[in-house]
C-alpha cells in the first residue's frame, strides 16, 4: 500500500538526485584529472599542490597543508614527488634557520604557467557558493555517509594520489555505480 504522505516517493527521489549527483562529481572528476595528468604528466594532487606553492612562496609544509586543507604528512608525500622532478624546491629561511620553505622552480612556474586547473580547485569553488547553513549540512552529511559505508577509518588522501602502499589507484570496485 502506499505511503499517502509520499515519504517513500520523496525519499526515492532524493536518493536518485544524490547518487546522480555523486555519478556527475566523480565522472568530472575523473575527466579532469585524466586532462591533468596528459597535459602535465603530474596527478591532480601534485598540480594542487604545485598551485598552492606557486600562491604562497615561501610557505611552510604546515602552512601548505592549512592551504590544501589536508594533513602534513599527505602534503609532504606530494611535495616530495614535486621535488624530485625539480618543480618545488626546499630553502632554509633566511630569517630562521629552523625553518624551510618551499619555492616554485623555473621549470614548477613554467609548467603551471600552462596548466588547466586542478580538479580540487573546481570542488573548493564549487563548494564556495553554499551558505554556511548549506556548507554545514553538506559537512555533518557526507560525514555520515562516509560512516555509513565504513569508510571513517579510510585514510583521507588527497584526490587522485595513491595512499601509502599505492592502493588507492586501479582498485577493483573503484568505477561501480
Amino acid at each position: 500500500m502506499p505511503d499517502p504522505s509520499g515519504t517513500s516517493d520523496r525519499r526515492a527521489r532524493d536518493l536518485s538526485a544524490s547518487l546522480q549527483a555523486l555519478r556527475r562529481i566523480v565522472r568530472q572528476l575523473r575527466v579532469a584529472n585524466g586532462g591533468v595528468e596528459k597535459s602535465t604528466g603530474l596527478s591532480a594532487a601534485q598540480l594542487f599542490v604545485l598551485e598552492a606553492v606557486g600562491a604562497a612562496p615561501g610557505a611552510s609544509l604546515s602552512e601548505l597543508a592549512a592551504r590544501t586543507l589536508t594533513d602534513r604528512t599527505s602534503v609532504a608525500a606530494v611535495v616530495d614527488r614535486l621535488s624530485a622532478r625539480a618543480l618545488v624546491e626546499r630553502r632554509r629561511s633566511t630569517t630562521d634557520r629552523r625553518r624551510v620553505e618551499l619555492v616554485l622552480t623555473d621549470a614548477g612556474g613554467a609548467l603551471l604557467a600552462q596548466a588547466p586547473h586542478p580538479p580540487t580547485r573546481q570542488i573548493l569553488e564549487g563548494l564556495g557558493t553554499l551558505d554556511d547553513r548549506q556548507l554545514r549540512r553538506l559537512a555533518v552529511g557526507l560525514s555520515r555517509l562516509v560512516r555509513g559505508m565504513g569508510l571513517a577509518e579510510s585514510p583521507a588522501v588527497m584526490l587522485f594520489e595513491d595512499a601509502p602502499g599505492g592502493t588507492e589507484r586501479g582498485a577493483p570496485g573503484a568505477e561501480d555505480g
